[in-house]
């Protein structure tokens, strides 16, 4: 068990059960009664708080939307502040990304299911790939304000992080955001076959 007292791997450990974290679904019990892992698309993830909470109270879905989405997005980024100012290597940084993703989409606390990761995979991107995250953003929201289905906007939002990251930093190793991209899109395929189906819904 000595290699429990090992830096890196408690960082591991932290960014795994910290990212697995069901904010979503805590927030939807907590403060609307409703349990988002029985309703819409079952996720833990914003776009489903907002969708079922919306249903029975509008204007606390968005709030609860919003709160879901920031601490989704934070829970990854405050294991990697702590570990980047603890003065881990850069290597100990994408393994601590990596799993708090894997946390999140495979959660330890709900049977190892989880949300669609988006949310988690764009706040550690943030911190380890701010301009590609940017140009990630900029085509979710473009992508957001007018095709309105969430799995599209969250999809070519992550592909185009990818394909910046190879032009922006060559000289990287991409295999931990290729890896990370990954996670996300098996994560979605059930939304890609609703898709192909024509029958994904939109936002409104």
């Amino acid at each position: 068990m000595d290699f429990l007292f090992n830096i890196n791997v408690q960082f591991f450990i932290a960014a795994y059960l910290i990212g697995g974290i069901p904010f979503g679904l805590l927030l939807a019990k907590k403060f609307a009664g409703v349990d988002i892992k029985q309703s819409g698309s079952k996720s833990i993830g914003a776009t489903n708080v907002l969708r079922v909470v919306k249903e029975s109270n509008p204007a606390l879905a968005k709030k609860l939307g919003i709160a879901t989405l920031a601490l989704d997005a934070l829970k990854g980024v405050a294991v990697l502040i702590v570990g980047y100012f603890t003065g881990v290597s850069e290597a100990t940084l994408w393994a601590i990304a990596v799993l708090a993703v894997i946390g999140h989409c495979f959660s330890p606390y709900l049977n190892f299911e989880g949300g669609k990761g988006i949310a988690t995979g764009m706040g550690v991107m943030m911190f380890m790939l701010p301009y590609e995250t940017i140009i990630a953003l900029i085509v979710w929201g473009v992508m957001a304000k007018t095709v309105r289905i969430s799995s599209i906007s969250s999809l070519t939002g992550v592909l185009a992080l990818l394909i910046s990251s190879f032009f922006i930093h060559p000289e990287m190793a991409h295999a931990p955001v290729v890896f990370i991209v990954f996670i996300l899109y098996y994560k979605h395929i059930p939304n890609i076959i609703r898709l192909i189906k024509g029958e994904e819904k939109r936002v409104v």
